[in-house]
């Protein structure tokens, strides 16, 4: 790590997926990227913390100019919470899905990413991942596009929870499927990867211990769309791996 004069230290990660590399600024707790202006992605407060939610470019340096994705290409999908005078913060999407719709209603269709508790589930059909993280408060879903409401508007759905990093459990993880070691691995600390064994059966929930428990985190729903996945060869075949939503 260099530290640059004005103090914050620069780092780079080479992750070898393609030909993409990853590089980005570490920053203080409370810094959200310049490209973050209003309107950008979606932002909203929760317990006194302000989720983001968008579509980055290819470089990663700042929002996608276009909705328009390629089927097979990437859509980096970055989120983040900002920490404000909190303690630190490790932000966690525990469940994402697509749909067509900005809102989920009950018998909706929808095309799971990430399930059971952080398990991204497209790191076992295809080639997303979890990027490398430059700040504990912010991630990259690295999601590769996929056939789910090919040619029309598809809208992506996301727990995003801000939890204390120290506590990470099978509840609390991110973990995506590395088919070169033909297991999962968990993005924070690969040598706690055991957390993620449970991605093949049923990751349980933390059991709630009162006021206690719920000073560990925030959860909270976000929504980045539309985003349109199109087919250049012109094939409108829709991917028939979909759910439906239940709605409290």
């Amino acid at each position: 790590m260099n530290v640059m004069p004005t103090g914050e230290g620069e780092a780079q990660f080479n992750y070898h997926f393609g030909d993409c590399k990853f590089k980005k600024l570490v920053k203080p707790d409370e810094w959200v990227p310049q490209f973050m202006n209003p309107g950008s992605g979606v932002s909203e407060g929760r317990g006194g913390l302000v989720f983001h939610m968008a579509l980055l470019n290819e470089q990663l340096t700042g929002v996608a100019e276009s909705n328009v994705i390629p089927l097979g290409s990437f859509m980096p999908i970055w989120a983040a919470v900002e920490q404000k005078s909190h303690q630190p913060l490790l932000l966690l999407m525990e469940e994402c899905v697509a749909a067509t719709t900005p809102e989920l209603q009950p018998g909706s269709q929808v095309y799971p990413i990430i399930s059971n508790k952080g398990c991204l589930l497209e790191s076992m059909r295809g080639s997303s991942v979890f990027l490398p993280r430059y700040h504990s408060s912010a991630i990259i879903l690295y999601l590769q596009s996929f056939k789910f409401g090919l040619g029309e508007e598809v809208y992506i759905h996301c727990k995003l929870v801000a939890w204390d990093p120290n506590i990470l459990d099978e509840s609390k993880k991110a973990c995506h499927y590395v088919k070169e070691n033909g297991g999962w691995e968990l993005l924070d600390d690969p040598f706690q990867s055991s957390l993620c064994s449970c991605c093949d059966s049923t990751c349980k929930s933390r059991a709630k211990r009162g006021v206690g428990w719920e000073s560990h985190g925030w959860s909270h729903n976000s929504v980045l769309g539309p985003l349109i996945i199109e087919d250049p060869s012109g094939s409108k075949a829709h991917n028939t791996s979909v759910g439906s939503v239940t709605t409290d």
